[in-house]
């Protein structure tokens, strides 16, 4: 793992009108492993993923945090697929290696990453180097997709795997951490290459952050313990980005 960096933040916006954080480590040579980081069905919440974001980045690796918006007619698959687009298209002029993208997500943003996995013929055939999921479940559409995950694989897959890491909380009372693991049985019996990081945190906590009923939506925490469960999140993005699995 590279040695951690302070890390500088900026705001771009993608050709769809949708805006993107950049986070980008200070010290970390150039080109760097790239992270495309999708939030969860909250419309166009994006900061939620900033202490996560800030986090992985540290590490050595370009993040990009977009909005999406669940609530659009198609389930926010342009949008999703619109800051993939941006990111295969920009990632080498913020000093990313666009041969070295991973998908990662949080809740439903994470079945999206791997919704793309399965079915490339989304992006143009095009895959992502790895995929991380975080705190999600797999039997639903994804929304990059509309197509299952779980049914996709025991159809048996006609894309060819990438390697997956999840990371989910064992605390989660919203995602129960089952549906990460019958993902992982799911995967491997298939080829593909899965592992699971359990974490001591709910669903936000998995991402630092906690929920906030005044606000009726989640904010970045301050509690040690959840720094603490993030952190070993943020170090699993990481490691999938720096070493492709």
């Amino acid at each position: 793992m590279p040695v951690r960096s302070g890390v500088e933040q900026r705001l771009a916006l993608a050709p769809h009108g949708k805006s993107i954080d950049v986070y980008r480590p200070e010290s970390a040579p150039a080109p760097l492993p790239t992270v495309l980081l999708w939030h969860g069905i909250g419309p166009d919440e994006r900061d939620i993923l900033m202490p996560l974001a800030r986090e992985v980045a540290a590490h050595g690796v370009l993040v990009f945090a977009p909005d999406w918006r669940s609530d659009a007619a198609d389930g926010g698959r342009a949008d999703l697929l619109g800051s993939l687009d941006f990111v295969r298209a920009r990632a080498a002029e913020h000093g990313g290696d666009a041969d070295r993208i991973v998908l990662a997500g949080w809740s439903a943003g994470a079945s999206a990453a791997l919704g793309v996995a399965l079915h490339p013929e989304v992006a143009d055939g095009w895959r992502p180097r790895a995929v991380v999921g975080i705190a999600s479940r797999y039997d639903r559409p994804a929304r990059s997709t509309g197509h299952v995950p779980l049914v996709d694989l025991a159809a048996g897959p006609a894309a060819s795997p990438v390697p997956v890491r999840l990371v989910h909380g064992t605390a989660d009372e919203q995602i129960d951490v089952t549906f990460s693991r019958d993902l992982v049985a799911a995967l491997e019996t298939h080829g593909w290459s899965a592992r699971l990081d359990e974490v001591g945190a709910d669903h936000a906590g998995a991402i630092m952050a906690a929920y906030d009923p005044e606000l009726g939506r989640c904010r970045p925490s301050e509690d040690e313990r959840v720094r603490r469960a993030g952190e070993l999140t943020a170090r699993a993005v990481a490691e999938a980005a720096c070493s492709g699995g």
